[in-house]
């Protein structure tokens, strides 16, 4: 939790909250439960999803407690909400008494949180540095419990239980509405009050136990949230095919049956169909999540093991904790992320880096979760928990670009806001147009004509379908992402897709980007008297950075055995160098030009190599100069290449000093004119504000480090070498896991093709609305599509936009 001052209000308490929602069908749904949710007081930063039947925003909870948000919430949309525990790990667990009894109890030391499942399932927060999920299961509450069931993550676990509950009420619906066909299309003997009072019991049973939940979810949407949705339509319909023939029933019972009978069939096989469409797109939505999610990759139990691989029993992957030992045995998944103790093995991390090649490990080497083990057995010691480790910390940055609304879903939403007062005008005009034509052009009686006009009426309602158009986006940014993510690429904005599209120009930092990242020192020059001191400083002043110049450095210093010196005040500076005092006197290093030694002959030697320059001053007087080479990665002249070939300009964005920056973009011919060395962060940021590109061009800046940072959030698409820094990370809009130049065409590509599947999307659904409207409506002559059919029309509509998604995992 966050903690704000407010000068007038005092201290306010600000907190990330996460909901996972169930009963999200469709873009209406997801506007009603933004719309609930924002016009709660102290609710700020909302996202929703409804792919992943969630909502996060933060919350200030002196204007709002999460537990009466969450009643308000439930009580404006008619949707179940439960609370994502963003802190701690979880467990969930049977317990020997009632649930809601035992929650209330006295939290042991380390617990967190306990919420209830169900009448005798509890889920335990707890803080893993504190206790262990063993501990919490075998001791913390006097007595063992046991574990439950697993369950899938919150996303699939709601989209699991929306499949089911839609399934059992479309065989509801089914096993009412099969007797009411039968006695109508059946060749019986002709008995229409008795079949009629039958089908008029069906039919009401239908409408009110199946129907009965589009008229509170309607009836919620108008009053709470002030929205139409798609749920209003279906009201709107099946009500009036029902009172229509329960009208017509009546004159049929009193003996003056009207000539167009009752038409009780319409009403319930409306329904029926209209839920076998949302269990049909509930069930491929929840399945296209399904094949694209990263934890799938997580292993399920662990073999833990003593130091030296005996004493092994395999536990459930929940109940690992800090400190623990567990055998990886030959071709098996490395259940989480941890350093060999024994053994040597090679690696398979093709499916959480994309790297194809198996990499070898040894005692020291660190291995991550969701990777597969080659032909030997090592020992690891977990160093993070299944629920923080890598596979979960790629989830987490998947699923933020899926909270994410690309600008094109803003013309989504704008259209299906429209789209149901549309529907409704079009129905009415369909209405009243066929009362004319039954009348003056069919010479009908007005009752004929009004019942066939509502027929028409009906058709044109429920035959619309929004969800087509509301899903176009999301789905593809959905699978688009875990299409990525087996590439081992990140998409943690759901712009990238847009953008990648109209990429114009790319812009490179050097060292670690496209060269290796690998540097060593090539030549060096110690100018103070006292050598070892020297080197001795210098080591206690870049020993605390990651910057792989200093890494360098470091490793050179430490490979000849020098020791560091200690040094206080030693802080970085951001695409400079990094300052500190020894013994009262200020050191500071870094580049030439930030020390003001580029007229040093020694520094001038060292550029005349084109190495790269880095100085070491005491008291602003020159100590030592380093000159330290680096390999270019070897794809990157086929990426700079394939780039040009796409009429797509480089540049080249360096701290590092001119002759090394200009020597490399000779190499790979970059033109010099595109080339800035010596670049602090402002300056990056300067020459990507700088350049001139026209209105739909879109940049892309490519890095690795801290001081990245500003032009990675500065570019239209920012992209990060996993390699690199934290912060760079957190700027940037993709991370490349894999540390290779290639995931940046596979990135243009895949944005590509995922657009082109969301315009394919766009003329599917707009195709369909049309010719689905005007069969409905009437307007061929020898074709229409009948009421009681029209509920098809969401299987017709959402299926193909499904599979069109679908296509971006091939």
């Amino acid at each position: 939790s966050d903690v704000g001052l407010d000068i007038e209000k005092g201290i306010s308490f600000r907190e990330h909250v996460s909901l996972s929602v169930e009963g999200l069908t469709c873009t209406g749904c997801e506007t009603k439960l933004y719309k609930a949710l924002h016009d709660i007081r102290g609710v700020s930063n909302l996202h929703t999803s409804l792919v992943l039947s969630q909502a996060e925003f933060d919350l200030d909870e002196q204007a709002c407690p999460v537990d009466d948000l969450v009643k308000a919430v439930e009580k404006a949309t008619g949707f179940s909400c439960q609370r994502l525990s963003s802190t701690g790990q979880d467990l969930d667990l049977i317990v020997n008494a009632d649930a809601k009894a035992f929650v209330e109890r006295k939290y042991p030391v380390g617990i967190a949180l306990m919420s209830v499942l169900g009448p005798r399932e509890i889920r335990v927060t707890f803080d893993p540095t504190i206790i262990g999920a063993r501990a919490v299961l075998e001791a913390a509450f006097g007595s063992e419990l046991k574990l439950s069931a697993r369950r899938t993550t919150s996303d699939l676990e709601t989209g699991q239980k929306h499949v089911r509950r839609t399934a059992w009420v479309t065989l509801l619906s089914a096993v009412l509405t099969i007797p009411v066909l039968v006695l109508a299309w059946a060749p019986l003997d002709p008995r229409p009050v008795v079949y009629g009072a039958v089908s008029l019991a069906l039919a009401t049973a239908v409408q009110f136990l199946v129907a009965g939940q589009f008229y509170v979810s309607a009836l919620r949407a108008l009053i709470f949230t002030r929205t139409m949705e798609m749920d209003l339509l279906v009201v709107l319909s099946t009500t009036t095919a029902y009172l229509c023939s329960v009208v017509s029933f009546a004159f049929a019972v009193r003996g003056r049956p009207l000539p167009i009978g009752e038409f009780f069939e319409t009403s319930t096989l409306l329904v029926t169909l209209i839920m076998l469409g949302r269990l049909v797109s509930a069930f491929a939505r929840q399945k296209a999540v399904a094949a694209v999610s990263v934890r799938s990759l997580q292993r399920q139990t662990a073999v833990l093991c003593d130091q030296d691989g005996g004493n092994s029993r395999e536990i459930d992957a929940r109940l690992l904790q800090y400190g623990d030992l567990f055998r990886v045995d030959p071709d098996s998944r490395i259940v989480t992320d941890g350093v060999v103790v024994i053994g040597a093995t090679e690696v398979d991390e093709s499916v959480v880096t994309g790297e194809a090649l198996s990499i070898d490990k040894r005692p020291g080497s660190l291995v991550v979760a969701g990777s597969t083990n080659g032909s030997g057995v090592i020992v690891v010691r977990l160093t993070n928990l299944p629920g923080n480790n890598t596979i979960s910390t790629i989830a987490a940055m998947v699923d933020e670009a899926k909270f994410q609304k690309a600008k094109t879903q803003e013309l989504v939403d704008l259209i299906a806001s429209w789209f149901v007062p549309v529907v409704l005008v079009l129905a009415t005009a369909t209405f009243l147009v066929w009362i004319a034509i039954g009348i003056a052009v069919r010479h009908q009686g007005a009752g004929t004509s009004v019942v066939n006009a509502i027929t028409y009426g009906v058709s044109v309602l429920i035959v619309s379908c929004p969800c087509a158009i509301g899903l176009c986006v999301p789905m593809v940014i959905v699978v688009g992402g875990g299409a990525a993510a087996k590439h081992g690429i990140i998409v943690k904005s759901a712009t990238v897709y847009e953008n990648g599209r109209k990429v114009s120009h790319v812009a490179f930092d050097k060292t670690g980007t496209l060269t290796e990242g690998k540097l060593q020192v090539a030549d060096e020059a110690v100018l103070a008297p006292d050598e070892q001191l020297a080197l001795s400083v210098t080591l206690g002043l870049v020993d605390i950075s990651k910057h792989p110049v200093s890494a360098a450095i470091t490793s050179h210093m430490k490979a000849r055995g020098v020791r560091a010196a200690t040094l206080t005040g030693v802080r970085s500076i951001a695409g400079k160098g990094i300052e500190g005092t020894y013994n009262g006197d200020p050191v500071r290093c870094g580049n030439s030009r930030f020390l003001s030694l580029e007229d040093l002959p020694e520094v001038q030697r060292l550029l005349s190599k084109g190495l790269t320059v880095f100085c070491v001053t005491i008291k602003h007087k020159p100590m030592c100069v380093f000159g330290l080479s680096d390999r270019v990665r070897p794809e990157t002249n086929l990426v700079l290449a394939e780039l040009k070939n796409r009429k797509i300009a480089i540049s080249l964005l360096s701290g590092d000093d001119a002759g090394a920056t200009e020597s490399l973009a000779a190499q790979l011919g970059v033109p010099l004119s595109n080339v800035r060395s010596r670049c602090s962060p402002a300056d990056k940021q300067k020459y990507l504000k700088g350049l001139v590109r026209g209105k739909h061009d879109r940049i892309v800046f490519c890095g690795d480090g801290t001081n990245d940072a500003v032009a990675l959030a500065q570019a239209d698409i920012g992209v990060h070498m996993s390699t690199g820094s934290e912060i760079a990370r957190t700027a940037a809009d993709v991370v490349l896991l894999r540390p290779s130049l290639n995931g940046l065409l596979v990135l243009l590509d895949l944005s590509h093709a995922a657009m082109h599947r969301v315009y394919l999307n766009f003329a599917w659904s707009f195709v369909y609305n049309l010719f689905a409207i005007l069969l409905a409506a009437g307007a061929f002559v020898h074709a229409r599509i009948a009421p009681q059919y029209a509920g098809l029309g969401e299987i017709v509509s959402v299926l193909p936009v499904i599979l069109v998604a679908l296509q971006l995992r091939f």
